[in-house]
């Protein structure tokens, strides 16, 4: 025989739990969601790398970068590293974010000449000093000899780390390093190709040695 009788609350289905209470769930939710959706497209993220240039953000500071041979006028946050300043400023996308850690090298450029791992440094502490990303190594016109030498060797499969390896390999040529392939895996032991291709970008790196 049928109970027609009020449900306590422990009768109640799952589904006339959802529907009592998912209206009011969902309006919560939205309510949290839209002022964020609305910053985020306004550009008005906090993360240091979306104000980098941000003129009128409270804190940035004005810095003078001359990268690959042109000077530039930026205001970042004194947050940003090198490498978030390169790639989200001023828009050079090829020296990769690897690890953020400094431990893969993918985010290698030369900054007065020496190879530093971007990824460790913040822009502000390069305010008027030359920096060299692989943009400024050669075009696809006219090839930096040991970029000539990574495609003539095959030193490179997926290619994410390939830029960093370069910048690590031009700098190397100028660094003290004996003349075998030991010595050569040694001073690039801190730029990691997840691929493997490790006997072939020493060849690269010792074809552009013999020439030098």
């Amino acid at each position: 025989m049928r109970d027609d009788s009020p449900s306590s609350p422990s009768d109640q289905t799952r589904r006339d739990f959802l529907l009592t209470t998912g209206g009011p769930v969902a309006a919560v939710v939205m309510a949290g969601w839209a002022p964020a959706r609305a910053n985020s497209a306004a550009g008005q993220s906090d993360s240091p790398a979306a104000i980098a240039d941000g003129p009128n953000i409270a804190g940035a500071v004005p810095i003078t970068l001359r990268i690959n041979g042109k000077d530039r006028q930026l205001r970042v946050d004194p947050r940003t590293t090198l490498l978030d300043c390169i790639r989200e400023t001023v828009a050079l996308t090829g020296t990769k974010k690897g690890c953020d850690h400094g431990q893969c090298g993918a985010c290698t450029v030369h900054v007065n000449g020496r190879r530093v791992n971007s990824c460790l440094s913040l822009a502000v502490m390069h305010d008027g000093e030359e920096i060299t990303t692989i943009e400024g190594l050669g075009t696809p016109d006219a090839l930096h000899p040991m970029q000539a030498a990574f495609v003539a060797c095959d030193g490179y499969q997926c290619g994410y780390c390939t830029s960093g390896q370069i910048m690590s390999a031009v700098a190397l040529l100028k660094e003290p390093c004996g003349p075998d392939d030991a010595a050569v895996k040694e001073r690039m032991s801190g730029n990691i190709c997840r691929c493997g291709a490790y006997a072939n970008i020493v060849a690269a790196i010792q074809q552009v040695r013999k020439t030098k």
